[in-house]
């Protein structure tokens, strides 16, 4: 029980910090709160977590820069549709 919280607690922060970086690196304003962008950069972190692992990249030694690179894009993706930056129209 204490490894599947501490596990969870660490994709909490993982969440935290793929969020917010997805946040830095989109262009313009996004109008989300900070649990919208935790949620996503968590969901974002699992799945792309997942997709490193199909592509046999999930562990390696060191930084895992490959996995951290799918994430923080998967969170960029999720961000720009949540806050509505994609559909955004130029006037």
């Amino acid at each position: 029980m204490v490894a599947f919280m501490v596990t969870v607690a660490g994709a909490v922060v993982a969440g935290l910090i793929v969020g917010a970086i997805a946040r830095l690196l989109l262009p313009g304003r996004q109008n989300i709160s900070l649990g919208a962008t935790v949620l996503i950069g968590f969901l974002a972190a699992l799945v792309g977590g997942l997709i490193a692992q199909f592509l046999g990249v999930g562990d390696t030694d060191g930084i895992d820069w490959i996995k951290l690179f799918i994430q923080i894009g998967l969170a960029m993706i999720g961000i720009g549709f949540w806050s509505g930056t994609f559909f955004r129209t130029q006037d």
